[in-house]
């Protein structure tokens, strides 16, 4: 059974092309020079519509997370146990997003790095793994 997969909008469109150029993109406000993530058409904290895309290096903090042990549904049954995670990366930014590996390992302020992985046809998710220390 396939998984679902993101829904690709104009909003969207220029970080999903990033990903499949290995490149994790979000956007800056050009006004008050906050970094946004999710992808939008207006900065949540000054209202401007004035966004310019950057290009992350793809490291970050893990800022909280859980492991799913049972999966959400017949399409999850070959994933799990998954660790479910919100990362604060380092160019101001906090996404949710999957970390590899043993879930036993991970940890509140451990570091991560982003990988890049096809799900589907046109579609390359943005997961992230834990750094080597």
């Amino acid at each position: 059974m396939n998984r679902p997969l993101p829904e690709i909008d104009p909003d969207s469109k220029p970080f999903w092309d990033g990903t499949a150029q290995s490149e994790l993109r979000f956007q800056r406000c050009a006004d008050c020079h906050s970094a946004i993530f999710y992808p939008r058409n207006i900065c949540p904290f000054c209202h401007s519509q004035q966004l310019d895309w950057e290009t992350s290096a793809g490291r970050g903090t893990v800022y909280s997370f859980t492991v799913a042990r049972k999966p959400a549904g017949p399409a999850f049954a070959d994933a799990v146990p998954m660790t479910i995670g919100l990362v604060d990366v380092e160019e101001g930014f906090r996404m949710m997003s999957n970390i590899l590996g043993d879930p036993d390992r991970v940890a509140i302020g451990a570091r991560v790095r982003v990988v890049f992985r096809p799900a589907g046809e046109n579609v390359v998710l943005p997961l992230f793994e834990l750094e080597q220390a």
